[in-house]
């Protein structure tokens, strides 16, 4: 049984005018023919992904699958930030966005959310003095699995 895959709607693609002038920024790959692997995603497609996901503001793993998996997407991304080109992007997109629709700069909006921490407490708790403090002295009738990984369970007898 085969499964149609739900097409994105257009209105969340990068548009042809915008994506010509990106175009020359991106970085050019080859794809190595000893390299066993998957083949790199498409520029365009990784692209339109990362826009879906800045503007509806879903998480990278709840970004259709259509665009590449939500951790390629991200990884894509990040590499995109760490080389200064993403902040280029950015501002072209936002120069085109102005273009055809207006941002307004003058009067801008932030949507977030401030909640106290659920248990969150009172801040001037007494500290801690860690292992001075006299706590559950009791043998664990389990000893062995407390042992970290990789030390062998020693035999003895505990009193």
């Amino acid at each position: 049984m085969t499964r149609d895959c739900q097409r994105i709607d257009d209105k969340w693609r990068i548009p042809d005018s915008l994506w010509d002038r990106l175009d020359p920024l991106l970085p050019r790959r080859k794809r190595r023919r000893t390299h066993p692997g998957r083949k790199p995603l498409e520029w365009r497609q990784v692209l339109d992904g990362i826009f879906y996901v800045l503007r509806t503001g879903c998480q990278w793993k709840a970004a259709p699958r259509e665009f590449g998996s939500g951790s390629s997407l991200h990884r894509y991304f990040q590499f995109l930030v760490r080389k200064g080109i993403f902040a280029t992007i950015w501002r072209m997109a936002l120069e085109e966005y102005d273009e055809l629709e207006g941002i307004q700069w003058e009067w801008q909006s932030i949507d977030g959310t401030m909640t106290k921490a659920p248990l969150g407490g009172e801040k001037n708790w007494p500290e801690s003095h860690g292992s001075s403090q006299i706590g559950d002295e009791a043998v664990v009738a389990y000893r062995w699995r407390r042992n970290p990984l990789g030390r062998r369970r020693q035999r003895c007898q505990y009193a």
